[in-house]
């Protein structure tokens, strides 16, 4: 099962999402910011270091708010873990994604996001998380 974090990064009541390029697995499509534990890895270190190549910022790694496991129709399974960032030092910039927005919580389920993240999506459009 792969292993990912992703970083609920919050500012001015709006949440960051991403979008995936063209080229990458799953191409176009919306997610929190993260990546793949690596091995012997802890997730806030990964999450930390993902955070850093991705947006260029020094996160300051909150509580989990969400733990999923999901298994995509072509058998592949993924274990996704949520953390939430309320401080990071550095300018966010964008450096591996399509595009990135700030987007109000019950404005996500517009976004064409990740099967495994729709769970998420929700919840957090409906205020139940943050």
């Amino acid at each position: 099962m792969k292993r990912v974090v992703a970083g609920l990064i919050k500012q001015g009541g709006k949440l960051l999402v991403c979008q995936r390029t063209r080229h990458q697995t799953m191409p176009l499509k919306w997610e929190f910011p993260g990546g793949k534990i690596e091995e012997r890895e802890q997730p806030r270190d990964a999450l930390r270091r993902e955070l850093e190549e991705e947006l260029g910022i020094a996160a300051e790694i909150g509580d989990e708010v969400a733990r999923i496991q999901h298994e995509y129709p072509n058998g592949g399974m993924v274990e996704l873990r949520f953390f939430v960032v309320h401080k990071y030092l550095g300018e966010i910039e964008n450096r591996i994604f399509r595009d990135i927005q700030w987007a109000a919580p019950q404005d996500l389920p517009k976004y064409d996001f990740l099967e495994a993240d729709l769970t998420l999506v929700r919840d957090l459009a409906a205020g139940k998380l943050l």
